[in-house]
């Protein structure tokens, strides 16, 4: 299959089907446009033909340490260019690359790197102060490799030059898994998601196919990556840049001036963002003075967006936005809100998450029953399509409860569908926090609030908040004669846990409300932070 699009008058036409593996990607655009840069990171820029003889090396070198196909090769660490060229190395020996989230705290690091059994590791400048650290965790690893320069560790660059720069021949199945990203669990364990070549690349085959105006990408269109490449957010866009042949502009992390920086002087003219992120951008003071011209869709996930802030960000960026809806096992969007449904002015389907992507299924069922529901009906939201995972690592338990024998993927989510297919978000079954596009799970922050000696017990829930969407907030039962100080609990759970998942706020109460089985009731608890909203997600 091919797509044409143009620009300008000049057409560009992708063979998509040449490319059925994240490997295929590289290779196939180095044939098309060697000399074409593919990726640009702080001044330094690579060619199509550049990073795929760069990924050649890399998949040499894996392969001389003893590497694999379905050997997990992690990546801890910031953005940069040589990330995404270990990315496709890795998936021409068959590989799976674990991109792990550089703002978790060291001791989740450890337990995501234990229980992936990674046989390589590849540490980013960011992470230095750990090394010492992560090279006891991983002992069975022959090689863990600096992504930039420290002296007495082996440096990436050396390391990949020293490999043969012969073309690596494995022959690598597009069902095969090749990434794994971690989720947080309900039981404050995280899950391996594994996203096999072919979930990430047929749905957007099948997008393609669609031309629908926001997912088609032009001659000359620039991508930027900013977003984590630990979540499906940030690797997972960067993957479709790559997939659609633009030239793909990577930021170690979002930080609101350089997204401007790269607006005004590098072209960007497609980026994903979250709400808050959004929101940060349109706080920078030389924001109004950025000729956004060259600038064409801004798609962003993880929360609908307030009213205010589109009619802000309408008028400053003069682009359009387009919702997605989706989750990392199901490679990110599944659901997308198109432009013309986004209204300054306001209307009934800006409340909406948006229509299935082509080649989604979605469907409403009853919690209980599992029967699907009509119209109108609110139930827990389903999906089925090719980009659901192949299932989680080793937890044959969870990917059971999660999807069906016939493919169908429960999202936690309770929502309804209209008569026009447009799907709304109603709440949530299960407990999952979203701050700031992060997902957060009660039982993990729990986890590490116990075990403070002023509490007792504890119960945390999201929160409406006006920056992040929702907020992490504690509710404790303090050890009896003990007065904790709020902050000295935040700054407890922060040893334990990434910052970002630590409460924001406590309250203390003399005990917590429970059902007939004991259960802590978390909506009785969340009920008067959310009353009088429509939906109890923000």
């Amino acid at each position: 299959m091919s797509s044409t699009t143009t620009v300008r008058g000049e057409p560009l036409i992708l063979d998509f089907d040449a490319m059925p593996t994240i490997g295929d990607i590289v290779r196939y655009h180095a044939r098309r446009c060697p000399d074409a840069v593919a990726m640009s990171f702080e001044g330094r820029e690579t060619s199509w033909a550049a990073l795929d003889a760069g990924s050649d090396r890399v998949a040499s070198a894996l392969a001389a340490a003893g590497c694999k196909a379905g050997d997990r090769v992690a990546f801890v660490g910031k953005g940069t260019d040589e990330v995404f060229e270990l990315m496709f190395g890795v998936a021409k020996i068959g590989a799976v690359l674990v991109p792990v989230q550089w703002r978790l705290a060291f001791d989740e690091v450890q337990q995501i790197l234990d229980d992936a059994q990674v046989t390589s590791l590849f540490v980013g400048s960011d992470q230095f102060d750990k090394l010492d650290r992560l090279r006891r965790v991983v002992p069975r690893t022959g090689q863990l490799i600096t992504m930039e320069s420290r002296d007495g560790w082996t440096d990436y660059r050396r390391w990949r030059d020293a490999a043969s720069a012969g073309v690596v021949a494995n022959r690598v199945d597009p069902a095969a898994v090749a990434l794994q990203l971690y989720t947080s669990g309900t039981t404050g364990h995280p899950k391996g998601a594994m996203l096999s070549h072919r979930n990430l690349l047929s749905g957007r085959r099948e997008g393609m196919r669609a031309r629908m105006d926001w997912n088609e990408w032009l001659e000359g269109d620039v991508n930027l990556v900013a977003l984590p490449v630990g979540h499906i957010g940030g690797i997972g866009w960067a993957i479709v840049g790559f997939f659609n042949g633009a030239r793909s502009i990577i930021q170690r992390e979002f930080i609101p001036s350089q997204v401007l920086d790269a607006i005004e002087h590098q072209g960007v003219s497609r980026l994903f963002v979250v709400p808050t992120a959004l929101q940060m951008l349109l706080l920078q003071p030389r924001v109004r003075q950025i000729d956004y011209s060259g600038l064409r869709h801004i798609l962003y996930g993880a929360s609908p967006i307030a009213l205010d802030l589109l009619r802000e960000a309408t008028e400053v960026f003069g682009c359009g936005f387009c919702q997605q809806y989706g989750m990392t096992e199901t490679c990110g969007t599944i659901v997308y809100l198109p432009p013309q449904d986004h209204d300054p002015a306001g209307n009934a389907r800006m409340r909406a998450a948006g229509i299935p992507m082509p080649g989604v299924e979605i469907r409403i069922v009853d919690a209980e029953t599992r029967e699907p529901l009509p119209n109108g009906q609110v139930g827990e939201v389903e999906t089925r399509s090719v980009a659901n995972m192949v299932g989680y690592w080793n937890n044959s338990y969870a990917t059971a409860h999660t999807v069906s024998a016939d493919g169908w993927l429960r999202t936690g989510d309770a929502g309804y569908l209209d008569d026009d297919g447009y799907l709304y978000i109603h709440d949530r079954f299960k407990d999952m926090i979203v701050s700031g596009a992060e997902n957060i799970y009660p039982a993990e922050v729990e986890n590490a609030i116990y075990g403070h000696p002023a509490v007792q017990e504890v119960a945390v829930i999201g929160v409406p908040d006006g920056k992040w969407g929702e907020a992490v907030k504690a509710i404790v039962v303090p050890r009896p004669g003990m007065s904790p100080d709020p902050q000295d609990i935040i700054a407890f759970a922060r040893t334990r846990i990434a910052a970002f998942k630590a409460p924001k706020s406590i309250e203390f109460v003399k005990e917590l409300p429970r059902g007939p089985s004991g259960k802590i009731l978390r909506r009785v608890l969340r009920e008067p932070y959310w009353a009088g909203r429509e939906r109890r997600v923000n």
